[in-house]
């Protein structure tokens, strides 16, 4: 049997787009899938990251695999119908089609709702035997313990900054009104044995980690054995948190020593009324500087998320947001557009008011705008995110939030993705609805 796994991208996030290789680390999903393809099936197994390279339109294989986000469905749709249509069957899963099954099942032969770590295997299993199923639905048992190491080897290395992703935790007990995870997976947490996450690092090349997973410290306990467990190998490690990291001083102190030098952090906005809105009250707007600063005491850098256009934001929100970032020195500040991802209570939301704008999926990329603002316009909302991405990556801002008296090897890593994220600035307005929706390149 011949297998193979594509994750498509939109526009703004391929392999010719405005996402420079520092910004870019190794996905886990198509690689854990690989691994995961059962033995019996003597199957040849090939993967294709649109992210890193092209995907060929002349596949010779038995399966196609399409992982699919609701940014990139209508891309994933394009090539589900082509590779059908030349006789390939089509397996589909991912956080859309989980969210949208009705409309993911009429591009696909079969798809997967939930996690797929068991429904993929055995959707294969069903293919050989010509049995296949139209759904298949998560187990009740899914777990992510005892699973195979996901194969790292059926990626480009020269396409990436780092091979070294590692998943700890699946999944978040937050439910932020807008996040898609919780609709689509549930709000259970997964978590790897830590011996299985510790051995897997034990073996990897090279001295950085990445964690991809959606928040770290989901479980506090878990968290300070895992991060206790990697003290020896002298790691230095990336990951995601909430702002609760800020209040467990022992945790953080485990963090350091563990070789933490770097989080994403949720910040969302400089709103607090937002905060409760989106049900995410565990951020406090007035402690974010001081929270800055206990985490590079602690010699640990961040990224800064925020997601702007919600209800409770005007006009003012990007200077405030940037003017904030530079203030705390956030050292990699992030801007988004809140995104009324579908089947969420934000999208049942504006559905309800009449907001949604948009129905073109490729635009839920949380760059674009796809509602109607309720304190700006539409225009306003989209000069202002390109006004935030470019102001907060001018020489002045970089300068102004990173300190060079501390850990100058870091900062130096820092600097570069700094750099990273200002030639995306620079490029932002190129990607307006005509080059989103045009997926004029497949057949």
């Amino acid at each position: 049997m011949k297998i193979a796994l594509l994750s498509p991208a939109g526009a703004m996030h391929r392999y010719n787009g405005s996402f420079h290789k520092n910004l870019h680390y190794a996905p886990i999903t198509l690689a854990l899938l690989a691994a995961m393809v059962p033995e019996e099936l003597n199957a040849e197994v090939k993967i294709y990251d649109e992210t890193a390279e092209a995907i060929p339109l002349d596949l010779d294989v038995d399966v196609i695999g399409i992982t699919c986000i609701t940014g990139t469905s209508s891309r994933c749709y394009k090539y589900a119908d082509y590779f059908r249509s030349r006789g390939i069957t089509v397996l589909m899963g991912g956080v859309h089609p989980s969210l949208a099954p009705e409309e993911a099942k009429a591009h696909a032969d079969s798809i997967m709702i939930g996690l797929g770590d068991d429904t993929f295997p055995q959707a294969l299993r069903d293919f050989q035997n010509g049995t296949l199923k139209e759904i298949y639905y998560q187990d009740s048992c899914t777990d992510i313990a005892n699973r195979p190491l996901p194969r790292k080897d059926l990626l480009n290395r020269k396409k990436y900054i780092t091979l070294n992703t590692v998943e700890a935790v699946r999944g978040c007990n937050h439910n932020c009104t807008f996040c898609a995870y919780p609709m689509a997976f549930g709000r259970r947490v997964y978590k790897r044995p830590v011996e299985d996450v510790v051995d897997e690092i034990r073996h990897l090349k090279g001295k950085e980690i990445v964690f991809p997973d959606v928040n770290l410290i989901a479980d506090m306990q878990y968290a300070r054995e895992l991060f206790t467990a990697l003290i020896p190998l002298k790691k230095w490690w990336f990951g995601l948190t909430t702002t609760a990291i800020g209040l467990d001083d022992d945790l953080l102190k485990i963090f350091e020593k563990s070789g933490c030098k770097g989080l994403l952090i949720g910040f969302e906005s400089v709103n607090q009324e937002t905060q409760k809105n989106i049900h995410k009250g565990i951020n406090q707007v007035k402690e974010y500087k001081d929270l800055m600063t206990k985490l590079h005491k602690h010699g640990i850098m961040v990224m800064g998320c925020f997601s702007l256009g919600g209800d409770e934001d005007y006009p003012d929100v990007f200077r405030r947001t940037v003017e904030m970032c530079n203030e705390a020195k956030i050292d990699l500040p992030r801007f988004s557009v809140i995104t009324p991802f579908p089947n969420t209570p934000f999208y049942a939301q504006l559905e309800q008011e009449g907001r949604i704008t948009e129905r073109d999926w490729s635009l839920y990329d949380v760059e674009h705008v796809v509602y109607r603002p309720k304190n700006m316009t539409r225009e306003e909302l989209e000069q202002g995110m390109e006004w935030a991405w470019k102001e907060a990556y001018s020489w002045k801002s970089i300068f102004k939030r990173l300190d060079w008296t501390k850990w100058k090897t870091i900062k130096i890593i820092y600097f570069l993705l700094n750099i990273g994220y200002r030639k995306y600035a620079k490029h932002f307005q190129i990607y307006d609805i005509h080059v989103m929706a045009d997926n004029s390149d497949i057949p």
